[in-house]
């Protein structure tokens, strides 16, 4: 049985590979930070000991999303306490924490939004969603039970990371600080795609940014090689209970951090949503991606898109870097679009 399920676990990280590579994103580092110098090191203060930039307010909220409790951080110009303001919302890509967008907040706030950071379940400083270890007690409701669960934490899961994108516009929805009637949400890498399928599924955002994102489409025809029987296995086992979740922050696609959960990466197409994208888009791209294919990923979206739309190419640049040398250059245009759509 251990065999087999090292067979398993090869096949499913070649099936990653494989399609991330050929659909929607490949292997490398983990998707919203540049690589680090020493993996086993925090690189980001927690929020209880960051300190803003001078002028900046700083604001830690929990964000319910199906019974988890999301880390969000908020950020705004001190002066502007108190106002309604233009919103922007961010999470992180593949396997990276909110924490690293927090000087892009910062700049965003200094332009005058109200700009929501926050963490998906399992990830960063937000709580895991729980899971039985075993058969629960019967019940007849919604009452109290005592049981033996289990968090999980550090896998993907792009449903379930949707849904938490979903459910922090519903929480801004209640602040009093964001003008929900000038929502815009920016992604990065992987979640360059979520901000694809989400706003072409919730009317209330109005602009996007999505930067060298993977945007993955349905493939031209079904995936029935090797690579997806081993993704359809994984999740075979997974159903009947002979394979758990993936250990936390495993890395069996590349050096990327964190395990796609069973073959749910194989449905996941945010690509096919484009066509019902009316929010105003911008589409930002590295001149040399060498992650994905820009043509398939965020051109075929910019093209399906039918709202207003902009589709730049950062010239002499890999992926990572746009959170390198040209992250001046992005952020800029991400104020400038939401300026654009979200201001006047």
């Amino acid at each position: 049985m251990g065999q087999r399920r090292q067979r398993a676990a090869t096949g499913l990280a070649m099936a990653c590979v494989f399609w991330l590579g050929s659909v929607s994103f490949a292997v490398g580092q983990p998707a919203d930070t540049p690589p680090r110098p020493d993996p086993g090191a925090p690189i980001f203060p927690l929020a209880r000991d960051y300190q803003p930039a001078p002028g900046i307010g700083f604001r830690v909220v929990s964000i319910m999303s199906e019974g988890v409790r999301l880390h969000g951080e908020l950020f705004y110009l001190e002066g502007d306490e108190g106002k309604k303001l233009p919103t922007i919302i961010m999470a992180h890509g593949w396997g990276g924490v909110a924490a690293a967008f927090r000087r892009d907040a910062t700049e965003l706030a200094q332009a005058g939004y109200l700009v929501i950071i926050f963490d998906y379940r399992g990830w960063g400083e937000s709580d895991a969603r729980v899971i039985l270890t075993g058969p629960g007690p019967a019940g007849s409701g919604n009452e109290k039970i005592v049981a033996e669960v289990q968090p999980i934490r550090g896998y993907i899961d792009p449903f379930e990371q949707v849904d938490d994108w979903f459910n922090v516009i519903d929480w801004a929805a209640g602040e009093p600080m964001a003008d929900i009637g000038r929502l815009g949400l920016r992604g990065s890498s992987y979640s360059g795609g979520h901000v694809v399928y989400v706003a072409s599924r919730d009317p209330r955002v109005k602009a996007i940014v999505s930067q060298v994102g993977g945007i993955a489409s349905r493939p031209e025809s079904a995936p029935t090689g090797p690579y997806a029987r081993a993704a359809h296995d994984q999740a075979t086992r997974m159903a009947r209970g002979e394979a758990g979740y993936p250990a936390p922050g495993s890395k069996v696609v590349g050096a990327l951090t964190g395990a796609p959960v069973g073959d749910k990466l194989w449905r996941y197409w945010p690509n096919e949503e484009a066509s019902h994208l009316t929010a105003a888009a911008l589409f930002i791209v590295a001149e040399h991606e060498e992650l994905f294919s820009n043509q398939t990923n965020a051109q075929r979206a910019y093209e399906r898109a039918t709202g207003p739309k902009k589709f730049v190419v950062i010239p002499g640049i890999k992926h990572y870097g746009i959170y390198n040398e040209a992250r001046g250059q992005a952020i800029k245009l991400a104020i400038d679009w939401f300026d654009q759509h979200l201001k006047n």
